[in-house]
């Protein structure tokens, strides 16, 4: 095996990079990575340099993982600032690190990509040579495996990566026919919250659509992207993503794309909230409004999409991190985890009693956090 790196995805061709992805996850495929390239949303003075791993067995591409140089801990959401502040305080540098995820997108998903399953551990025992190579010759810190699917973590962990405990919030189709079949599975006092809720929207003379990739006009992105900036500025951030991005990945993955707008009854746009799909799930991901409406948010991020993923029979729903209010409208709290290797072996071990007492913490949250659930005690709910 041999492993080499690339400062842009343009050194490899669209066909050859999807070839080894055994997946429709949307946020792993060329053309959204190519996007955050071609549009600056990645690249330098963004905090993000492509370094993307390739792998080859006898001159044959046989894996991919996409990879960045990190030199700040901005869009990743597996927060690690305290780590560069101990690194900081005891003289050392912490950045540059490299981070294996997809830019300001905390979804699980594919991270290592093979062609063979077989070779998934000589492939990370090689890889991290490489890495421990590189990190020996140059000033990099760290290697970041951020939200892999379940079933690459054993793997991580067998070859020398510590396991990361974080948690997020999902809703799962239970085979439900319709919202209202949804409700059926709520108590009696939480249906008629998320009632009161929807019926707030209506009251207000909302009306809401929802749009796929090809539907959605260059104006209709321009009004979102004016939405999309307001939550940033709202909080003194600037947005990671441009206008030219939105445009370009609805024409390169018009089939991945829900958009939610939302209407007054002047027919003018308030609000909207972008969500991208594959064949299983919907991925909640971009939320915006430049007033404040009664249980919009509510209604535009979670109910619209719950309704989509009923009406398009998705297994999960996934609408971001954070938030304990998702629980009383039917989302999971569950367990997400990234890998992690340090290659200071002091703040390595420090760094791995840290993860244990922190994964303890995030469990305990996680289950007495799925006491507050609104299901009726007598639904079981597939989680899968």
């Amino acid at each position: 095996m041999e492993i080499s790196f690339l400062n842009s995805i343009d050194n490899i061709s669209e066909e050859a990079w999807n070839s080894v992805i055994d997946s429709d996850y949307p946020f792993i495929q060329y053309s959204f990575l190519k996007t955050l390239e071609s549009t600056n949303c990645v690249g330098e003075g963004t905090g993000w340099l492509p370094f993307h791993l390739i792998i080859k067995e006898d001159d044959l591409l046989v894996g991919i993982m996409p990879l960045y140089l990190k030199t700040d801990s901005h869009g990743e959401f597996i927060f690690d600032w305290s780590w560069a502040n101990a690194f900081f305080q005891n003289g050392l540098d912490y950045y540059p690190k490299l981070v294996s995820a997809i830019p300001f997108t905390p979804a699980q998903g594919p991270r290592l990509c093979l062609i063979n399953e077989n070779k998934r551990i000589p492939a990370l025992q090689k890889i991290r040579k490489e890495i421990e190579v590189l990190a020996s010759n140059s000033n990099i810190s760290s290697m970041h495996i951020l939200l892999p699917r379940m079933e690459e973590l054993d793997f991580y962990k067998e070859t020398g990566f510590s396991q990361r405990t974080s948690y997020s919030f999902h809703w799962f189709n239970n085979g439900y026919e319709s919202f209202e079949g949804f409700l059926e599975d709520l108590t009696s006092r939480q249906r008629k919250n998320i009632k009161k809720e929807r019926e707030k929207v209506l009251k207000q003379s909302i009306s809401l659509e929802k749009l796929d990739g090809g539907s959605i006009s260059e104006g209709m992105w321009n009004k979102f992207y004016e939405f999309y900036q307001a939550t940033y500025y709202k909080r003194g951030m600037r947005p990671y993503l441009n206008l030219d991005f939105f445009k370009e990945i609805s024409s390169v993955l018009p089939d991945s794309i829900l958009l939610v707008m939302a209407k007054n009854s002047s027919n003018q746009y308030v609000a909207g909230a972008l969500n991208f799909l594959d064949s299983s799930n919907l991925y909640g991901r971009y939320w915006g409004c430049l007033d404040e409406y009664d249980s919009l948010h509510f209604e535009a991020c979670y109910y619209q999409g719950i309704d989509f993923c009923i009406d398009k029979g998705l297994k999960r729903f996934d609408p971001g991190v954070q938030g304990e209010h998702k629980i009383r409208r039917g989302f999971w709290p569950i367990e997400t985890y990234s890998a992690h290797w340090i290659k200071d072996l002091r703040f390595r071990e420090a760094i791995d009693k840290f993860l244990l007492e922190e994964e303890k913490h995030i469990k305990n949250y996680t289950n007495e956090s799925r006491t507050l659930l609104p299901y009726k005690s007598s639904i079981k709910i597939k989680r899968n």
